[in-house]
């Protein structure tokens, strides 16, 4: 795989993405999407180490080539790239990427230019539809500068006009694939289309909405984004889509009455956040629906012929040419065109990060080292009758490296032991918080670093059994490192906003069972052993409670604590001091017996739901192939650090039990949890979104 590859940078519409011909990138789909995640730097939810932009709308890519469809010019693939998650998703069209192509297909050679403006019939590969893209081209040669001005775009550029011409039912193979134009789903009426993207529409005045509130608004409503995204669900099932929640599709619209008998107001979401604008083929969608009788979002009695029709978004509004031909129930739209705008921001080589390519198993070449006195009082105190590999260990400042955000239950564990490890080893310690993708991203950074013994991992639980049972990840959990020791265990809490009128477990389970998902609970994000844990009751509790995932305990804990969700099972560990200062109420241990610091707590089996036994465990780790000297040494100085009476006070205190291994012991421990949560995955049917 090259290191670097061909790219271009274009805003398109009102979005933004990197296009490549299609032989800039690897044949390969799994090593294709890689580049894609690498260049796009999707692991990080600022994207600060790619050219995304931290958003849905910058997190595009298009894929061009020659067209291997009859009457088409090229082939366009479009990709969204996740933001703060590895994911490549190609089942969605983007009409205002779409913008970019033909000038980018023009400028690669794809295509020749004719003086004055060109034509290009672009085949799109996710929805298998034809769109005709005009483009300026006065002496043969792409024209960006214009008068043409769209909303949610500084300035001004060339037009370019977008006329699709089969995008109807394209996904599913049919315009309303449920079969009817208004369905009732959770006591809602929407309608299902297939319009160049799937939309599901419901009325903004049935979820109590005005129309026009601003993205912000929506976007700040736990409880509406919640009910969209079961609406979502629900509809994807009736579309015939299955389970779509690991797809971006079918996307939710709030619509209500625009400015005129012939324009809309459409807050459009991509899926679980609203548009700052609107996409374009979301606005196509919207239009036809507003177009045809029979919809949630139909407009005055329609009559054949064009319509120009405006659907009003945030920013402003999309003009869209509508051709319907037939009238009542017969009524269909032939073609919808509208005028878009891009520019080409640069063009050059795009330099890939390292994660991107297979782990290299070399390792530093061990240094020579002159032992300190000190140093030397230390390694007598782990053994210094050691093989020469572990006697010249370590040679440099070791990083421990944290799955979570700095100020969290990991975090304060690490730091606690490193304080007493790092003098034990004669070496610096310093702590690297990699939060982020439930623990893969900092699990991937320590299986392919030099296994020399230099970077470790505090792993846990979520990190080496939970989220590997629960999807496919780039790291092993059990190939990929080496077992140092085992840290202790802390049982998992169940816990409640203190001003939450709930009295207790069994008060709860009424409640949800006379009213489902009249409560959210919040987890450290999806594979985490919050998330698990409150699955599991929900399983073994027969209610329902839907669940905000968050990018780690921290979050999730201070929006508990303001109430922007209710419940949350955290480690006993990170919940303790709130459940101490009255900030979180313990309702029930999520474990085989009640803690010792907090004795009138029972057990959520003594609460009445049994089988949520979840105890979080934590250790250290290392990269395979890293030398058995090393870890034998790093074995022993951890257990004696561990076998300190103020460490072990400080994390007690804290709700954790601590509790020492052999590298061996540890192993086996990660191979038994790995195989006990994929049954759990299978047993509760738990996905990763």
């Amino acid at each position: 795989m090259q290191r670097t590859i061909p790219c271009v940078l274009m805003r398109a519409g009102t979005s933004r993405g990197p296009f490549f011909l299609r032989e800039w990138l690897p044949a390969d789909e799994r090593e294709r999407d890689e580049v894609l995640i690498g260049a796009i730097g999707a692991s990080d939810p600022l994207q600060v180490d790619g050219v995304g932009g931290g958003s849905t709308l910058t997190s595009k890519v298009a894929i061009v080539s020659r067209s291997q469809e009859p009457g088409c010019d090229v082939d366009y693939l479009f990709a969204q790239v996740g933001v703060g998650q590895r994911s490549v998703d190609t089942r969605p069209n983007c009409g205002n990427m779409l913008s970019g192509v033909a000038p980018f297909a023009i400028e690669q050679g794809l295509v020749q230019a004719r003086d004055g403006e060109t034509t290009v019939r672009v085949f799109n590969v996710n929805t298998r539809s034809r769109i005709d893209v005009t483009v300026l081209t006065p002496g043969r040669r792409v024209v960006y500068a214009g008068d043409t001005r769209i909303d949610g775009v500084a300035g001004t550029a060339a037009p370019i006009r977008l006329n699709f011409l089969d995008a109807w039912g394209a996904v599913t193979g049919s315009l309303f694939p449920t079969g009817r134009r208004i369905d009732r789903i959770d006591g809602v009426d929407v309608t299902c289309i297939d319009a160049a993207m799937p939309l599901v529409i419901v009325r903004a005045a049935d979820l109590g909405l005005a129309g026009g509130e601003t993205p912000a608004e929506l976007d700040g409503n736990a409880t509406l984004l919640l009910r969209l995204e079961k609406l979502r669900r629900a509809a994807g099932e009736a579309m015939g889509l299955g389970d779509v929640s690991q797809s971006v599709i079918p996307k939710p619209v709030i619509a209500s009455e625009g400015d005129s008998p012939d324009s809309i107001t459409s807050r459009y979401f991509t899926p679980r956040r609203c548009h700052a604008s609107h996409a374009v083929t979301g606005a196509i969608g919207v239009a036809t629906a507003l177009a045809l009788p029979g919809t949630v979002a139909s407009g005055r009695k329609g009559v054949a012929g064009v319509r120009q029709i405006a659907v009003l978004h945030p920013q402003g509004r999309i003009d869209i040419e509508v051709a319907v031909e037939g009238e009542g129930n017969d009524a269909v739209i032939r073609r919808a065109a509208l005028v878009r705008t891009a520019r080409k921001i640069l063009q050059g080589q795009l330099e890939l990060p390292d994660y991107v390519f297979p782990t290299s198993t070399e390792g530093d070449k061990p240094m020579k080292k002159i032992l300190a006195p000190a140093a030397l009082a230390a390694a007598a105190l782990i053994g210094a009758a050691v093989p020469a590999v572990a006697q010249t260990y370590p040679t440099k400042t070791i990083t421990i490296v944290v799955p979570t955000a700095a100020g969290g239950g990991n975090d304060a564990m690490a730091r606690t032991i490193a304080q007493k490890l790092g003098p034990l080893l004669g070496q610096t310690i310093i702590i690297d918080n990699r939060a982020g993708a439930n623990g893969s991203i900092a699990s991937e950074f320590v299986a392919r670093a030099a296994p020399d013994g230099h970077t470790l991992m505090l792993g846990y639980i979520a990190t080496h059994a939970m989220n590997p049972a629960l999807q496919k990840l780039r790291y092993d959990p059990v190939a990929n490192f080496e077992p140092i020791g085992l840290v202790g265990y802390s049982p998992t809490l169940m816990v409640a906003n203190a001003n939450t009128k709930v009295k207790d477990v069994k008060d709860l389970v009424a409640q949800l069972k006379a009213k489902p998902d009249s409560y959210t609970y919040a987890s450290a994000g999806n594979g985490t052993a919050p998330h698990f844990a409150a699955e599991l009751f929900k399983l073994n509790a027969g209610v329902e409670m839907l669940g905000v995932p968050y990018k780690g305990a921290a979050p999730a804990v201070s929006d508990t604590i303001g109430g922007q969700t209710q419940f949350m099972f955290p480690s006993l560990f990170t919940a303790l001091p709130h459940v101490k200062a009255g900030k979180l109420k313990a309702l029930a241990v999520a474990g085989p017996k009640r803690s010792h610091l907090l004795p009138d707590v029972p057990t959520l089996k003594e609460a009445g739901v049994d089988g949520v036994e979840v105890q979080q465990w934590y250790g250290f780790f290392a990269p395979a192939k890293t030398p058995k000297p090393v870890i034998e040494k790093l074995n022993r100085a951890l257990n004696q650090v561990l076998a300190d009476p103020e460490i072990v006070k400080r994390l007690e205190d804290h709700g954790a039990d601590v509790e020492t291994s052999t590298p061996e012991a540890f192993g086996a421990l990660v191979k038994t949890e790995l195989d006990k949560w994929k049954s759990v995955v299978q047993r509760a049917r738990l996905t990763a979104d």
